[in-house]
Order: structure tokens, then sequence, then C-alpha cells
């Protein structure tokens, strides 16, 4: 359960079992980090686990693992899966899985976040003066805003395409102003990825021997890279969060 999916995922966990559910229910794509550590979660701790998968049938290494791992898959259509957060939709699912505890996509709800703000419990950060880490769902980063010093200023590096959207996701959980979202590095959009990204990605390893996913974590420090380069931070001290995800780099293959 890799990175940051535990913290999103360690209250929804509890608040299921205060509930007395013995299924958890969630959505994501065919390579999803979220609902790959979710079946392990269930399988660790006696929950039965449901993903719905956005998109026609497939089957992966990512998906392998969660069928092993006791996750029943229902794959549904691409225009059927962007309802994913409408309440009718929820109700729909909710009615055909009626004793299903249901966590958003990502861990993004109230306890994801709550989770999320734990990231940084461990970490001595007074000596940082900048904090950053791969965007999503923004949950995690949410978590980070929340949790950090108001001198820290926090820089979130968007995996999507035209994620604008997600500042206005941002707002509605923080009222602090210290953060920005960058989105120059997303290499054409949510888990695309191109030669330069990739073979920078197997130099990083060979120089560092530290293993980033092509998803999220290499954007990111490709991004911090490139703008340490042009003197973004003024020899400031910078905190990356690596939010893990390495089982995704199987796709590559």
């Amino acid at each position: 359960i890799s990175g940051n999916k535990w913290f999103k995922l360690k209250y929804n966990l509890e608040q299921a079992q205060k509930e007395k559910k013995k299924n958890l229910l969630s959505f994501g794509g065919a390579y999803s980090n979220h609902l790959h550590a979710l079946a392990f979660a269930g399988k660790e701790f006696s929950f039965n686990t449901v993903g719905i998968i956005r998109g026609e049938e497939v089957m992966n290494d990512t998906l392998s693992d969660c069928k092993k791992w006791g996750m029943e898959l229902h794959f549904i259509p691409r225009n059927e899966y962007k309802d994913k957060y409408n309440s009718q939709f929820l109700e729909k699912i909710q009615s055909q899985f009626p004793h299903h505890y249901l966590i958003p996509e990502g861990g993004n709800n109230a306890l994801g976040l709550q989770g999320c703000k734990e990231i940084l419990k461990n970490i001595d950060i007074s000596t940082y003066q900048f904090i950053a880490c791969a965007v999503g769902t923004s949950t995690t980063f949410t978590g980070l805003i929340e949790s950090a010093y108001p001198q820290h200023h926090l820089i979130g590096f968007s995996a999507l395409k035209n994620g604008f959207y997600l500042n206005d996701e941002i707002k509605k959980n923080t009222n602090k102003l210290n953060w920005e979202l960058n989105h120059d590095y997303h290499f054409g959009g949510f888990a695309k990825s191109n030669v330069s990204l990739l073979e920078w990605m197997k130099h990083f390893k060979k120089l560092h021997g530290i293993e980033l996913d092509f998803i999220y974590t290499a954007k990111m420090m490709y991004g911090l890279f490139d703008m340490i380069h042009k003197d973004e931070f003024k020899n400031g001290r910078l905190l990356a969060i690596h939010t893990g995800g390495l089982q995704g780099n199987r796709s590559l293959i």
C-alpha cells in the first residue's frame, strides 16, 4: 500500500469498520494505483472489495494483482464513468451494491484528506522553504498545504493536461494561499509520456538510485530540476514528496 495511498485509505478503512461494513467499493482506471492499494488492503484487513473500472474490459498486471487479492472488477463505459461524482450515479451504484462502503476515486474525500494531513507528521519541515508533490485528484497536495507552515511555499505539479479546475478543488478544502499549481510538465496529459521523459527517468535512477513512476513523480521531478536550472528557488531548501505508484511502471514493459 505504497506512497500516499495508505494515508488516503486509513481513515476510510476505520470508518468502514465503525459502520460494520465488510465490503468496500471504489473507482479507477485500468492502471489505478488506488484500486491496486485498496485490493491489497482488503486482503490484509479482511474486506471484500469491488473496483468500478473506467473503459472497456481489459487485463493487465495491475488488474491481475487486484483479482489475485480478491477484488471483483466491473467495467463501465467512459461516458458513464465521467459521472462518478454525480449523486444520481452514486445512488445507482449504491443500490446495486447496498452493503458496500463507497470510497471515491483516488480516496478523494474528507477522510482521505484527513490522512494526507499526516504525511509531513514525522518530517522536520522547519528547514525547508519549498514543498513539492505531484497532483492527480489534489487530495494529497491539499493535505500538505493544510499541514505545512505559513513560511512554506507549496508547488503541485499537475499530471493532467488542462487540469486548471484543480485550483478550485483545492480552494474548497483550504483557505491558505501559500501554494501554486504548475501545469507545464504534464507531458501530454494523464498517463502520457514521451521518449525524453522516459530517458530522463532512467538517467535519474542510475544517478540517484531512486525509481520514479512515469505518471506522477517523474513529471514532478523533471519539473523541479528544470526550475532549479532556471534558478527559480534562489538557493532555498526544497522537499519533494515521492507519492509511490511504482507498480504502474509495469505498463511500460
